[in-house]
C-alpha cells in the first residue's frame, strides 16, 4: 500500500454494468443473426453440391448462386458498360432480391458484423483491438483428441509489449454453450467462406477477422478484392450508427473486462495492469472502499492481538489489582466484557488490555512465561501452537523488544520459584473460571 505510483490520466472509463450489458447484448444479437444466416446458407450450399435439389428449381438456383458467391465473392452477374455489376434476373428472383442481405451477406460477414464479433472476442478474452484485428486463424490443437470438445490454439501478437514478448498463445476449449471456445467455433464458421477465398489467393493472409466489403474498390484494405481483413477506422462508426449506442466500445470494453471482470492482466505487465487499468478506474475505487476498510479492520484486530497494549510503568500504582501476569487498573470496565460486569478474559489476555500495568516486579514472571510458551511449540506442533498460544507469545515478544536485551536478561536471571509456580498454574488453566 505504501508503493508510490505515478498519476495516470486515463482517457476513458470502464463501462458501467448496464452499459456493459447493453453493448454485449447488441454484439450478441448482431453476430448471432449473422452466424445463423451463414450457417443456414452453408448447409444449403453443401446440399446443392451433393445434388440434393432438382435442377433449375428455386432451391437449385439459390445453391448455384451460393456456389458462385463462394468461388468469386459475387453472385452470378453481368457487367454493364460502366463497369457496374448487375445480378442476373433469374437469380434475383430466386434469392429474393439483389441487395446485400439477399446476395453476398448469405455467406460473408459485413463490416458491422465483423465489429460485433471483435467486441465479443474482447469481452471473452480481454484482448485489445489491434490484437483482435491481426489475430491468425485459431487451429485445433493436436492434443484435442477425438472427443466432441475441440481445443483451439489462439496465436496472439502484440508488438507494444517489447522485443522478445510479441507473441503469446492461449488454448481454449469448446465444451459447451458457455465455454470460451464456443465463440471461436462460431467465429470460424461465420468467416469460413471469406477466409477460404482470401487464403486461396494469398496463403499469408490466414487471419480470422475477414469480412466482405460492401463497396470494394481501389481503397479496399485487403489485397484480395472484395474482402477486407481486420478492423477499419470507420468500423466503430458503422457499429454505432447501426446499434444507436454512444462511444467507441473496444477500448472501454477491454478496460471493463480486465479491471472489473477478469481482474488480471490482459497482455500487460502486472504493474501496467494496476497503474493504468485498475487504480485510475472510479468503479474499482468505489468497490475497493469496503474491501480496504475490512482489511484495515482485520489488520487492526490482528495488531490488537499480537502487539502489547499493556502500559509499562516504573512501579505499582495505587488501587491496582494484581493478577497472575500484571496489575489491573480497572477490573470493572474491561474491553473484553460488558461495562461494569468485570473482566472475564483469560489472564493471558492481560498483555492485550490497555487497563493492564506492567512494572519491574512483573518482568521475571513474564520472561518465564515467554520461555514456557516457546517450549510448548515442539510439543504441540506449529499449527496448534499458533492457534492456541501464538498471539500471547507475540505480545511477550513485543514486551521483550520494548524492555531491551539488558532488562530482559536480568529478568530471566531473577525468576523465582513462585514465578514458576504461577506460570505453571496459568498454563494448566487453573486460574480460569
Amino acid at each position: 500500500m505504501a508503493k508510490r505510483l505515478p498519476a495516470v490520466k486515463s482517457r476513458e472509463r470502464a463501462l458501467a454494468p448496464d452499459e456493459f450489458q447493453e453493448v454485449r447484448a447488441a454484439a450478441r444479437k448482431i453476430f448471432r443473426s449473422a452466424h445463423l444466416r451463414i450457417q443456414a446458407n452453408t448447409a444449403h450450399l453443401h446440399q446443392w453440391r451433393a445434388g440434393g435439389f432438382e435442377p433449375q428449381s428455386r432451391d437449385w438456383l439459390v445453391g448455384e448462386a451460393l456456389n458462385t458467391l463462394a468461388r468469386t465473392g459475387y453472385v452470378p452477374h453481368i457487367l454493364r458498360k460502366n463497369g457496374a455489376k448487375r445480378t442476373i434476373r433469374k437469380y434475383v428472383t430466386a434469392l429474393g432480391g439483389d441487395s446485400a442481405q439477399w446476395t453476398w451477406m448469405r455467406l460473408f460477414l459485413s463490416r458491422t458484423e465483423a465489429y460485433a464479433l471483435s467486441v465479443l472476442l474482447v469481452m471473452e478474452f480481454g484482448l485489445n483491438a489491434t490484437v483482435v484485428s491481426n489475430m491468425r486463424t485459431p487451429r485445433t490443437t493436436s492434443d484435442s483428441g477425438s472427443g466432441e470438445f475441440p481445443t483451439y490454439r489462439m496465436e496472439l501478437e502484440k508488438p507494444r509489449r517489447g522485443a522478445g514478448r510479441y507473441f503469446e498463445s492461449r488454448n481454449v476449449t469448446d465444451s459447451g454453450a458457455d465455454a470460451p471456445g464456443r465463440l471461436i467455433t462460431q467465429a470460424l464458421e461465420a468467416t469460413s467462406h471469406a477466409r477460404s477465398f482470401v487464403t486461396a489467393a494469398d496463403a499469408s493472409l490466414d487471419l480470422l477477422l475477414v469480412w466482405r466489403n460492401s463497396q470494394p474498390g481501389p481503397r479496399n484494405l485487403s489485397p484480395v478484392t472484395p474482402f477486407s481483413i481486420g478492423l477499419t477506422k470507420n468500423a466503430a462508426d458503422c457499429w454505432l450508427n447501426e446499434t444507436g449506442l454512444t462511444g467507441a466500445p473496444l477500448r472501454r470494453t477491454r478496460k471493463t473486462v480486465n479491471a472489473l471482470h477478469r481482474r488480471e492482466p490482459g497482455q500487460n505487465s502486472q504493474e501496467t495492469h494496476d497503474s493504468v487499468y485498475v487504480l485510475p478506474e472510479p468503479q474499482v475505487q468505489e468497490a475497493s472502499v469496503p474491501i480496504i476498510a475490512e482489511g484495515a479492520e482485520s489488520a487492526l484486530a490482528h495488531a490488537q492481538q499480537v502487539v502489547l497494549r499493556a502500559q509499562l510503568v516504573v512501579s505499582a500504582e495505587a488501587g491496582g489489582q494484581e493478577t497472575p501476569t500484571v496489575d489491573c487498573s480497572d477490573y470493572e470496565n474491561s474491553p473484553f466484557s460488558a461495562p461494569g460486569m468485570g473482566c472475564s478474559a483469560s489472564f493471558l489476555m492481560c498483555t492485550a488490555c490497555p487497563n493492564a500495568r506492567i512494572h519491574p516486579q512483573h518482568h521475571p514472571r513474564l520472561a518465564y512465561l515467554h520461555r514456557s510458551i516457546s517450549s510448548l511449540r515442539s510439543v504441540l506442533g506449529d499449527e496448534i501452537w499458533v492457534d492456541e498460544w501464538g498471539s500471547a507469545f507475540m505480545r511477550l515478544e513485543d514486551l521483550k523488544v520494548r524492555l531491551g536485551d539488558a532488562v530482559w536478561t536480568d529478568a530471566v536471571a531473577r525468576v523465582s520459584s513462585d514465578d514458576k509456580d504461577v506460570v505453571s498454574r496459568l498454563l494448566e488453566g487453573k486460574y480460569d473460571l
